[in-house]
């Protein structure tokens, strides 16, 4: 019997609130409705981490990103690099004899060829590897040669890219991870995607556009679902599909520039450890394999579970002493009993990683947050550096990473803990810290523990 496809499906920045099917029609995603309706439905599906590479980078290792060396999106200081002593899942899925391709953003080694996704396992690769690009006028990888924009829209390149790796190997087993920019900044949609919701006096033009990105992506999600069915693929084809980090929210609220949108009341955004930045859906569809009714997941499922569950499904064999901080979840996938992880943690500053700011820790029914403060987010994303990284590589591949002193951090002194009972109250609206200290006290000691766990195996990090 042939082993079963993988299509594993990443947006860029969309919450729960962005799909049709949760927000009462708000946005336009058929495509993605109708898989929910034949899909596992997750949740309590966490990323690791509310920005976008160290999510990534726990995606493709089973292991917190603070282990892999991938901590922070500015590629310019070579702080997304995904350690080269990290082993992925496509290098697992090629070495059990799996086509492997990569198509859209990689984000995990942008500059030296040694990082490039070619080197990580994909044997095929049409992609950026920097953290944001324009949609039309763009300068992408086919390989290792660099093409520039021939007037498509980008979300529509990613598309037609992965509708061509399918076809090209209908006949044997693939590994096809797609990564969609969208509906990440910068805001642009084709007039036709926005003109749905232009006339929608609750919608800024910011979120209108968005919603434009996302009803494009929808559609060629549409599509390529389309040609695993003339391919007779559908049946044995895992579909995963799921997001990166929360949405994307900020502007002035009332101003047409506000991203601020419905996401199922989760409080907070991309860039904190709060629900809203952290908690993301996840599709699955595996007719072959799994029950084929639609069915609501419950459980905790942590990116990390990804890389062995994905590796049972499939029988790819995992390294015995590949140190891994996922669990498979196929038992609870199938319906079976089996015990899933209840304790997580999660924590994201800019340039360095450092506990007291933005950190979280989940065990069951409870979540200590310590919150964000000022200047711990703040950055020069959108600068000099970002222009340079999308069409001129070439500078950093001749010269190295910038050697500049990383900009000083003011930060105000550390905020009190927030303790929330998630399972009563996941949109944490009750702080209980005050109420129950021993609980609080007892997860800030864990908390801490981990980060000294993990952050000493990231210091080892070499290259």
């Amino acid at each position: 019997m042939r082993r079963p496809n993988v299509l594993l499906i990443l947006a860029d920045d969309l919450g729960y609130g962005d799909m049709s099917a949760f927000n009462g029609g708000l946005s336009s995603t058929p495509a993605l409705d109708a898989l929910l309706r034949e899909s596992l439905c997750f949740s309590q599906h966490y990323t690791a981490s509310p920005v976008c590479n160290p999510s990534r980078a726990c995606l493709m290792t089973g292991r917190y990103p603070h282990r892999t060396g991938s901590i922070d999106t500015l590629e310019w200081w070579g702080l997304e690099r995904l350690s080269l002593r990290e082993i992925t899942l496509a290098d697992l899925f090629r070495a059990a004899g799996y086509r492997t391709g990569l198509v859209g953003k990689w984000h995990l080694g942008s500059f030296d060829p040694r990082y490039h996704p070619m080197r990580r396992g994909f044997e095929e690769t049409v992609c950026f590897r920097g953290g944001m690009h324009d949609y039309y006028a763009w300068r992408i990888e086919f390989g290792t040669t660099p093409r520039r924009s021939d007037g498509r829209y980008l979300t529509d390149v990613w598309t037609e890219e992965a509708i061509r790796f399918i076809e090209r190997h209908r006949n044997e087993p693939f590994f096809l991870h797609l990564t969609y920019n969208a509906p990440h900044t910068p805001l642009q949609a084709p007039p036709e995607e926005i003109a749905p919701f232009a006339h929608r006096t609750d919608l800024t033009p910011a979120v209108q556009t968005l919603y434009g990105m996302i009803r494009r992506m929808d559609a060629g999600i549409g599509r390529i679902l389309e040609m695993l069915e003339r391919c007779h693929l559908r049946d044995q084809t895992i579909v995963m599909f799921t997001s990166d980090n929360g949405p994307q929210f900020g502007g002035q609220p009332g101003s047409p520039n506000c991203l601020n949108r419905f996401n199922m009341g989760l409080h907070g955004a991309k860039g904190h450890v709060y629900e809203g930045g952290i908690r993301v859906p996840l599709l699955m569809r595996w007719p072959d394999g799994l029950p084929r009714d639609a069915r609501r997941v419950d459980a905790m499922v942590h990116f990390a579970d990804w890389f062995p569950t994905i590796c049972e499904l499939c029988h790819v064999p995992i390294p015995p002493d590949l140190k891994l901080d996922g669990v498979s979840v196929a038992p609870l996938l199938r319906g079976e009993k089996g015990m899933v992880p209840t304790k997580r943690c999660w924590q994201w500053s800019r340039y360095v990683p450092d506990v007291r700011y933005n950190a979280a820790i989940r065990d069951g029914e409870w979540k200590l947050v310590r919150p964000m403060v000022r200047g711990v987010g703040n950055a020069p994303c959108c600068n000099l550096w970002l222009t340079v990284a999308m069409y001129a590589p070439e500078y950093f591949e001749q010269r190295g990473l910038l050697s500049e002193p990383k900009p000083e951090r003011d930060w105000d002194p550390s905020a009190p803990a927030e303790l929330y009972h998630i399972t009563q109250d996941p949109n944490e609206t009750h702080n209980l810290a005050d109420q129950y200290p021993d609980i609080a006290a007892q997860l800030s000691l864990e908390l801490d523990r981990w980060f000294e766990e993990v952050e000493a195996e990231r210091r080892t990090i070499r290259e």
